[in-house]
């Protein structure tokens, strides 16, 4: 038996018919038929495999042109139509004219290579769909987190009106993060850093800087909060020195 039609395999991968028996005969002998197969199987399969409540969208405009280049069809163009029939009763030659002859119909058969081309366009379009619609459901996943602990956090001396909140989050690939919004007066000739601290404040480790009144900073893998549960924030200058400056502006304790 020769290679199964293109459009013939993608009926198959849907699902749409049953292979004959010479069809099967021939995959389990033709790698080339049969790894084409479970390739179009795989992506079916994906496609199928949506998530309740992400409807998928159509694919856009520089898909279908990467499909146009891909296979350098460029542009489609509308065919022109039929000449407009001459005046008169249909079916009725003219007095002293004779029709011309009809033209041979013509039939314009695609290439093998072309129409198999074809078939792979129409499935790149929906693995294309099918590749957007999971990136997106995967990337508002990970943006999701769940609140672990909260903090009120006050004023310190020196920083009469300040207040502000802090949250600790698990995100949904298992990761720490905190969330940190401050209202306090403006820095003067430095920044602010966010920090977590034992109890005694003995021990800190320094989360990053706080740029603007909130920000959202990665807690360290490995670090114990449990051992760090007391968050604070702290005016720094630019001095170069790495180290707590003893200027705290806010502080609070984390508790579930």
């Amino acid at each position: 038996m020769s290679h199964p039609d293109p459009a013939e395999l993608v009926a198959l991968s849907l699902g749409e018919t049953e292979p004959t028996p010479e069809q099967r005969a021939h995959l389990a002998t033709c790698d080339a038929c049969a790894t084409e197969l479970d390739a179009l199987r795989r992506v079916v399969t994906a496609g199928r495999s949506r998530v309740p409540g992400d409807e998928p969208r159509a694919p856009g405009p520089n898909v279908w042109a990467a499909i146009r280049d891909e296979l350098g069809i460029g542009d489609v163009a509308a065919e022109p139509g039929p000449p407009a029939e001459p005046v008169g009763t249909p079916g009725v030659e003219a007095p002293g004219v004779e029709a011309p002859p009809a033209a041979p119909a013509t039939v314009t058969q695609l290439r093998p290579a072309r129409r198999r081309g074809l078939a792979w366009a129409a499935v790149a379009a929906a693995a294309a769909l099918v590749v957007g619609v999971v990136a997106g459901v995967a990337w508002a996943d990970r943006g999701r987190a769940s609140t672990q602990a909260r903090a009120t956090l006050v004023a310190l001396p020196g920083w009469s009106g300040a207040s502000g909140t802090a949250e600790l989050q698990r995100t949904r690939d298992g990761s720490l993060q905190l969330s940190v919004q401050v209202d306090a007066r403006a820095s003067v000739g430095g920044f602010r850093e966010v920090w977590l601290a034992t109890p005694d404040l003995r021990g800190m480790v320094s989360l990053g800087v706080l740029d603007g009144g909130s920000t959202t900073l990665p807690v360290p893998a490995g670090l114990d909060v449990a051992g760090y549960p007391v968050v604070d924030v702290s005016e720094e200058p630019f001095d170069g020195d790495p180290a707590h400056s003893a200027d705290s502006i806010v502080r609070g304790k984390l508790a579930r």
